[in-house]
């Protein structure tokens, strides 16, 4: 059998959130080493669009969450999948990858599948969680679906959906562990670095930015040496996080915008919102609790159709609790501060939780995971070129 010739190609690809910008920039730039002449044109966020070679929508910076938040932006999202419908029409590009972000992204791949164009979805959203008729619909969508957990081909496959795991693409992204601090001696005195996630969304921010600093402030009162350190996304405006303190803020508190990890790492101990960068803080080893408030309707609806047993991935994957969780109306400051000063206190705790974070990193594969999903999607889109040639 002849070798496959590789083709130049044009792709579409479309993410619609911070996470999704940044497996989907990597992607890109795994495609762009393998193949240089495949020509992308994104919907994404900043990062895509460094990559990309035509860039046409900001999708990422209009992210919402939940059920009744993404009701207000459905005037922009319809005009833009029309845009996408033009796109799609007029170039035909030979193949579409998605990335998370389901409620638009299952818009642009029916539209796909109207024109006949091959659909891949790379960082399949989190159908087992939530409404699992969803993953009938991805089959019926997909070529392929690149999930990101080891249990999720068997699970698409009870819905014909062909779902690959090549890893998880944060290997590719996060450092390795740092080495753990030594246990001390005199917990009250040590200057802990706690670390504070309100989440990258507007909605989690306000509502969890107010409580984070509030448990902080708590903290003070038995560890008064603690250092917060609120970690901003590279492009956040830092008036909007201070104006939700509602005071000047502590000497003892500072906003970052990390790079690379290398402040998180870090940390001592982390107050997380619900979503990746719990894993993100897993794969680091870094001790954690998570926290989320939800709109109160989001919230109602959620607790109806949801079908796991927590809500951070670090405890799903575990299948058992490795971080407290604190939701809705729990989630503030006393209960989160007395969960922090307990891990504070008996510093064994946090030896003990990092242990069990490390082992979950290891269940996950290896670096590499873009490179190894684009050199499969290109093989795969040469060979249909070389038999629609034929």
């Amino acid at each position: 059998m002849g070798e496959t010739i590789a083709y130049p190609k044009k792709i579409l690809m479309v993410a619609g959130d911070v996470s999704g910008d940044l497996h989907a920039a990597n992607l890109i730039r795994a495609m762009k080493t393998l193949q240089p002449q495949t020509h992308i044109t994104a919907i994404g966020g900043r990062l895509m669009k460094q990559q990309a070679d035509l860039f046409l929508f900001d999708l990422a910076a209009q992210g919402a969450t939940g059920f009744i938040e993404p009701l207000k932006k459905l005037p922009l999202w319809l005009k833009l999948l029309k845009q996408i419908r033009c796109f799609l029409e007029s170039q035909k590009p030979d193949a579409l990858i998605v990335v998370d972000f389901y409620g638009f992204n299952r818009q642009v791949l029916r539209l796909a599948k109207e024109f006949n164009i091959p659909a891949y979805y790379y960082v399949t959203p989190q159908v087992w969680a939530s409404r699992q008729y969803r993953a009938k619909k991805l089959a019926h969508l997909t070529k392929k679906m690149f999930v990101i957990y080891p249990f999720e081909p068997e699970f698409h496959q009870q819905f014909g959906g062909n779902a690959v795991f090549r890893g998880n693409p944060l290997l590719d992204i996060m450092p390795l562990p740092a080495q753990a601090a030594p246990v001390t001696d005199n917990p009250a005195q040590k200057a802990w670095k706690l670390g504070l996630l309100p989440g990258s969304r507007g909605g989690e921010i306000s509502r969890l930015t107010p409580v984070f600093y509030q448990t902080f402030k708590e903290v003070l009162k038995q560890f008064p040496n603690t250092q917060a350190y609120l970690f901003a996304l590279p492009d956040a405006d830092e008036k909007q996080f201070l104006s939700l303190l509602g005071e000047k803020p502590h000497p003892n508190f500072h906003i970052v915008k990390d790079k690379n990890y290398a402040l998180r790492s870090q940390m001592d101990y982390l107050l997380a919102c619900s979503g990746t960068a719990t894993l993100e803080n897993a794969l680091l080893g870094v001790p954690m609790l998570v926290a989320y408030k939800m709109f109160w309707p989001t919230y109602q609806i959620a607790k109806m159709i949801i079908k796991v047993k927590h809500i951070s991935l670090v405890n799903i994957l575990s299948r058992k609790e490795v971080v407290k969780e604190f939701i809705q109306h729990d989630a503030n400051a006393q209960t989160l501060s007395a969960e922090t000063c307990r891990m504070f206190a008996c510093p064994q705790l946090l030896a003990e939780q990092r242990e069990e974070l490390l082992k979950l990193r290891a269940s996950l594969g290896e670096k590499g995971v873009a490179q190894r999903a684009a050199q499969e999607i290109l093989q795969e889109i040469d060979l249909h070129k070389k038999y629609a040639v034929k």
